[in-house]
């Protein structure tokens, strides 16, 4: 593989204007074709294999006016002064009303006041309104409408608020990106010392992130893929692409200071930069992939766009930054040696060095803390308790969140989340589905936790009716998904001889929690597994890869465990932003799993690699692992504090879901970049030694030798197999033999 990438960079290097022009030509026409591709489609957000979803295509067919899966708007009014059935109050209810049913894309708004939906003290009353479009369909004109309804009924006699996926826009703003750049910048300047070199992966970056959301965009409308499946892809574009162009620059510096010439420097960076760049890439692509496993459409789509972004970014790093090499030409000059000088003007040891030392010295008493670290952090999963947030998380700022808040005081939590049950006759029960749902609705009252029962709706076909039931606890209760629970109990249907079907937002998110959490074992195999398989070929051993592997499952215990803590337990709540404690994100075990599986394969490819170089061409295990950090702990920092900052910054969203996801992200990568990685690796192969890099007979011949430590672009060794090992462990030129791995 090194041999491959050094020709692949020392060509690219000779032909530098002719790649760039490549590139730029691809961007162009990549650019063109996604501005003349028509709008992205809806998001596809079917959950297939659901009953929720089962309910919800059976409601399209028999009650099409309904219009299931279109969005939904809750406005509520709470008079401030006497009731809302006073004659004032009332005209202005009927006012709003009237102008919420003129407004464009709304199939249905209903009276409060003729459907009951007025509190039983007489202050608060709500309307609900139906659109023909789901929620990401809508236009801005048909939500600004509403909003502006919402706002002139507003007055001092009558507080008048808004809720429902109506609300919410799909799209965002790019402020946690622009600073996430921002924080980036600054760290490549303090990394390298130098604009331009800082700037080039920045540069990379965001062509290979613009590539990919250009090629979704002209493929959106051939492939169906929805209007945001490029949220991941941005955000692991621009992580993977920083990190990646940022490891063979360093690597292109570091030669420059070794005495290669540009071109042998370039060449060299790329065949062994530029290999651990490939295989940290694979492991990205895996772990993105394999969230097909999971069979949810959006996750789906946004897994394989994100993995698309991400081989752009590993074929920018391998081809087009060594072409910048050449362009750039003396502009990014070789890598300053910045340790501090001792009385006797030696070099004081890099703190990379330094801490790799250290950590030697006490391995095992490193290895018992940092694990034990990460097991407290990893306490709380224990009560984890998985979810879909709604309005209730939302800051109290939001109308959401106060709409919500005024439906719970005056009607009950339950109201909130209302279930629909779908109820058709058996073949016992005849045809008449309402005489049924009139049965099946007596008994649902004696379930526990039931509120209240509303009439049923039948079917113009007659076959089919649909019951609203109302429980008596908040949406997000582990009592409600009991009852949704209870309602789909066998011995219900059964004994009112009907084919009984549960849905609605809260069923859904019932139904959604239970798929992510029945796909997350054999996600975690899939992922684990390949990248296991695919590292064992990277360092040509089995122990390496499994330490890997433990390690990367530690970080994410820890890093959810984190995220138990403050948004389920609720502790740091206030500084960090979060409404309203409650269930964790359904989707956030997974995506942290995808995530910070990738990221973290990068940073265990990037450090080990180093060590394992050092090591094939002569140096000791424990010199192998300083001479590792001495390259490999710099770049490594660097990467770890612009992704922890990137992540972070998305903490100031008012969305719970990307909070959480920031969060989340934020606290594992620091855990695995510095606990696991730089503490827990190099401790783990100090007590290892050269076990460490054992590989059974029998695999030496089956698993292929990748060369991705570039052992055979080195001259032949000159020091004897049985001579000494050489004492310095610093980045020059050893003359160490290689080993035969």
């Amino acid at each position: 593989m090194a041999s491959v990438l050094y020709r692949v960079g020392r060509f690219c290097f000779r032909r530098r204007w002719w790649v760039a022009a490549v590139w730029a030509a691809l961007f162009l026409l990549i650019g063109v074709l996604g501005a003349r591709s028509p709008a992205a489609p809806p998001n596809d957000f079917s959950m297939p294999g659901t009953e929720a979803q089962h309910a919800y295509d059976l409601l399209d067919q028999r009650f099409p006016d309904l219009n299931a899966d279109g969005a939904t708007a809750r406005v509520v009014f709470k008079a401030e002064d006497g009731k809302v059935t006073d004659a004032a109050n009332r005209q202005a209810v009927d006012k709003a009303v009237g102008e919420l049913g003129k407004e464009p894309q709304v199939a249905r708004v209903t009276d409060p006041y003729r459907t009951g939906t007025v509190s039983k003290d007489g202050t608060t009353a709500y309307a609900q309104v139906s659109y023909t479009v789901s929620g990401t369909e809508m236009s801005d004109e048909a939500r600004g409408a509403l909003l502006d309804t919402v706002r002139h009924a507003d007055s001092a006699r009558l507080d008048v608020e808004v809720g429902g996926n109506a609300v919410s826009s799909p799209g965002g703003g790019h402020s946690a990106e622009a600073l996430g750049l921002l924080v980036a910048a600054v760290v490549l300047v303090i990394t390298f010392g130098a604009l331009l070199a800082a700037g080039l992966p920045l540069l990379t970056a965001l062509l290979g992130v613009g590539l990919g959301i250009g090629g979704i965009k002209a493929l959106s409308g051939v492939l169906g893929l929805g209007s945001t499946t490029s949220a991941l892809a941005t955000m692991i574009g621009l992580a993977v692409g920083i990190d990646y162009a940022l490891f063979v620059v360093s690597r292109y510096r570091g030669e420059l200071a070794a005495g290669r010439d540009r071109r042998e420097a370039a060449a060299h960076a790329a065949g062994t930069a530029g290999s651990a760049v490939v295989f940290a890439g694979l492991t990205v692509v895996i772990a993105l992939a394999g969230l097909c496993v999971v069979d949810i459409p959006v996750l789906t789509q946004m897994g394989l766009a994100a993995a698309g972004t991400v081989a752009l970014a590993v074929l920018i790093a391998v081809t087009l930054v060594p072409a910048l090499f050449g362009i750039a030409g003396r502009r990014v000059g070789p890598a300053r040696d910045r340790r501090r000088r001792g009385a006797g003007g030696s070099a004081k040891p890099a703190l990379g060095v330094r801490w790799a030392r250290f950590v030697l010295r006490r391995p095992a008493a490193l290895l018992l803390a940092g694990v034990a670290v990460l097991a407290v952090l990893a306490v709380p999963v224990t009560s984890l308790k998985l979810g879909l947030s709604g309005d209730e998380s939302k800051p109290t700022s939001t109308t959401q969140r106060r709409a919500y808040d005024m439906v719970a005081e005056g009607f009950g939590p339950g109201y909130n989340g209302p279930l629909t049950v779908v109820v058709q006759p058996d073949g016992s029960a005849g045809g008449d589905a309402g005489a049924v749902a009139q049965r099946l609705a007596g008994s649902i009252r004696d379930v526990r936790d039931v509120a209240a029962v509303k009439p049923p709706v039948v079917s113009p076909s007659g076959d089919t009716a649909v019951l609203t039931v109302i429980p008596a606890s908040a949406p997000g209760s582990a009592a409600t998904t009991d009852l949704v629970h209870a309602l789909r109990a066998p011995g219900l249907a059964r004994d009112d001889h009907a084919r009984v079907l549960v849905s609605g937002s809260t069923a859904m998110n019932v139904d959604v929690s239970q798929k992510l959490a029945d796909a997350l074992p054999p996600y975690l195999s899939l992922v684990v597994g390949l990248a296991f398989v695919l590292l064992i070929a990277v360092f040509r051993s089995v122990l390496v890869p499994l330490k890997a592997a433990l390690g990367f499952l530690l970080s994410v215990a820890a890093g959810l465990g984190a995220v138990v803590a403050v948004f389920q337990w609720g502790w740091l709540s206030g500084p960090l932003g979060v409404a309203e404690p409650g269930p964790v994100m359904s989707i956030m075990p997974i995506f942290l799993i995808g995530v910070v599986f990738g990221l973290a394969m990068d940073y265990e490819v990037f450090l080990v690699t180093r060590m394992r170089e050092a090591y094939v061409h002569g140096r000791s295990p424990r010199e192998a692992v300083v001479a590792g950090f001495e390259h490999g702990a710099r770049v490594v920092t660097a990467a770890a504090l612009i992704m922890i900052s990137v992540f972070a910054a998305f903490l100031g969203s008012d969305e719970q879901m990307i909070k959480t996801m920031g969060f989340g992200l934020a606290a594992a990568v620091a855990v695995d970049a510095f606990v696991v990685r730089m503490t827990l690796v190099p401790a783990v192969l100090a007590l290892l030694g050269d076990r460490a890099w054992w590989l059974p007979r029998w695999m030496r011949r089956s698993v292929p030798d990748l060369d991705v430590e570039g052992a055979r672009l080195t001259g032949p060794p000159e020091r004897p197999a049985d001579g000494p090992a050489p004492a310095d462990a610093g980045g020059a030129q050893v003359t160490a033999p290689a080993r035969n791995s």
